[in-house]
């Protein structure tokens, strides 16, 4: 798969012998899985994984800091939910993006996206503000609220022509958090782990309430790794009825369907 890469209007500091490393093993691992990176892309993402280490020192963004986590389970994780004919040109929201993920890392891989960053914490939008500063992304906007209200607000309520979503919460409830953000015939892209099989089966009538529906059920391997992760991509072929989301908080305490 491969994407336009984007100019920088100036150079991106030089970053560490950590973040080099990153990019090393970045620009391999790519290569095995058929990710095709520029020189750009990879300058990118060697001055994030410095950004995101340093921030991290003071900041509770992530557990992986290693060179080889960061390219491996964070990027590489990120860009295999990237599909061109879904998303190139397209406004994509990641909810509860928390240090960026996958957003920024789609981003720099297309800047042809339209990139909204949603997350219910100010400080980690802080930072993101600033990583997408000097990585010189453009077409980049920042919302700072819980997913339940972002779903709700007029600004963002079927606004988004694709919802990304990593890591947040299981599929019944981050239906609920993403759907309501997607225009009809949009899709909502969920990035899981390995109970997404189970997922599934108990997210069946939280989807059908909310007017999605499964069209594709990917099993992925990040390099050197065997851990049963998919990506599940669902339409949204009718409206969310009104009153989804619900309140915050109530998605996660019971779920569409659990009862």
């Amino acid at each position: 798969m491969k994407a336009r890469p984007e100019t920088l209007t100036q150079n991106i500091v030089a970053v560490s012998a950590e973040a080099a490393q990153c990019q090393e093993i970045l620009e391999k691992q790519c290569a095995l899985v058929g990710i095709n990176i520029s020189r750009t892309q990879l300058l990118q993402f060697g001055r994030y994984f410095d950004l995101l280490t340093e921030t991290n020192k003071v900041m509770n963004l992530t557990t992986l800091t290693s060179p080889q986590d960061v390219a491996v389970k964070h990027y590489i994780d990120s860009l295999l939910c990237y599909d061109k004919a879904l998303m190139q040109g397209k406004k994509v929201i990641d909810v509860g993006t928390g240090a960026g993920f996958p957003g920024i890392p789609l981003k720099i891989y297309d800047p042809s996206l339209k990139l909204i960053l949603l997350d219910s914490l100010e400080k980690r939008l802080k930072f993101l503000q600033e990583t997408v500063r000097q990585l010189q992304l453009q077409n980049v906007s920042f919302e700072h609220m819980r997913a339940e209200d972002g779903g709700r607000d007029k600004k963002l309520r079927g606004q988004a022509d694709i919802a990304v979503s990593r890591a947040v919460a299981r599929l019944s409830v981050l239906a609920e958090y993403c759907l309501p953000l997607v225009k009809k015939n949009g899709f909502f892209i969920a990035l899981k782990g390995s109970k997404y099989k189970e997922e599934l089966l108990e997210g069946e009538k939280a989807l059908r309430i909310l007017g999605g529906s499964v069209t594709s059920v990917k099993e992925v391997e990040l390099p050197g790794l065997d851990d049963g992760r998919a990506i599940i991509v669902i339409q949204k072929i009718k409206d969310t009825p009104a009153i989804y989301p619900r309140k915050a908080g109530l998605p996660g305490k019971n779920p569409l369907g659990s009862s």
